[in-house]
């Protein structure tokens, strides 16, 4: 159970997390973190907080059907 909470809250925060470095780089328009500096700075760094926490979840995984 929990392994699949981490892969599942790691990749929406990937997900998350690219969706606002593209508007920060004005890829995405139509909001207030479209080219802004900020958010080109935030972004990628939540997309990799995002996979190092889905690849937690995969690890741990792999760990439990190891010890079977």
């Amino acid at each position: 159970m929990k392994k699949g909470l981490l892969i599942a809250v790691g990749t929406l925060a990937a997900i998350v997390g690219v969706v606002f470095a593209l508007q920060g780089f004005g890829v995405i328009g139509g909001s207030m973190m479209s080219g802004t500096t900020l958010w080109s700075v935030l972004g990628p760094l939540i997309a990799l907080a995002g996979l190092i926490i889905a690849g937690a979840g995969v690890r741990q995984g792999r760990a439990a059907t190891r010890d079977r």
